[in-house]
This record gives C-alpha cells, structure tokens and sequence, in this order.
C-alpha cells in the first residue's frame, strides 16, 4: 500500500469508527472542529519545518505529486504538499486525533478512570469549591 492509500484508508476508519461503531460523533460537533483547525495549524507548522528543512524527506513515488527536487527543499505549496509536507500528513494526523478523541470519550462514557480513587481532592478550576474529579 502507498503512504495515499494507507492516509485515506487512515481517515475512512476514524470516520466509521467515531459515527458507527463507537458512536461518539465529536465529528458532528462544532467545538471538535475549532480544536482542529488549532491542531491542523501546530502540524502544519511542524510537519513544514521537518521537510522543508530536509530532515524528513519522502519517496516521491509514495506520496501525491512526486516532481520533489532530489536536493533542496520542496516546493511550499502544489505537487500534493501544503506548507512542504505532503498532503497524507494531514490525513494520517486527522485519523490520530479523531480515534483518540473518540476513545477518550468512549472509555469515559463506559466509566473508565471517571472518578479519581487516589490522592487528596482537588479544587475544581473554575467553581473554586472543593471537588473530587
């Protein structure tokens, strides 16, 4: 399988995972959504200074586009790279926080780790009394 193919079928599987099986749809939520677009930023950011400065370079028959230059960085945006990471970084970082999202909410809604067992209580952060989480 390519790194495009392995990327989409990365994103299919949250997807289904999230809305069908796990049943927790954060993808139909808005607040999901902002949290995202702050993610998508910091990859972007991230993913562009490791490729752009040539410390992650990638087969160019693997990914979309492939017209990379063999020496110097690749191009900012086009040939299936947005700020110089491929495209498939996207996909790969959506399936991420989307199945641990939808794992976090899941195990909680099921009661796992809900409630501290250990330890002094806490002070909530924005009612200022005494609870234990």
């Amino acid at each position: 399988m390519s790194y495009t193919q392995l990327s989409l079928t990365a994103i299919v599987l949250s997807i289904v995972l999230d809305i069908y099986i796990l049943r927790t749809k954060i993808l139909r939520q808005r607040v999901f959504w902002v949290s995202y677009a702050i993610v998508v930023f910091f990859q972007l950011l991230s993913n562009g200074l490791f490729t752009g400065l040539g410390i992650v370079k990638y087969r160019d028959a693997a990914i979309l586009g492939g017209d990379s230059p063999d020496t110097g960085t690749p191009a900012f945006v086009g040939d299936g790279r947005l700020a110089y990471a491929p495209v498939e970084d996207l996909g790969f970082g959506f399936g991420l926080v989307v199945l641990a999202i939808s794992l976090w909410i899941f195990l909680e809604r099921r009661g796992i780790q809900s409630e501290t067992t250990a330890g002094p209580p806490r002070v909530g952060w924005f009612s200022g009394r005494l609870k234990r989480f």
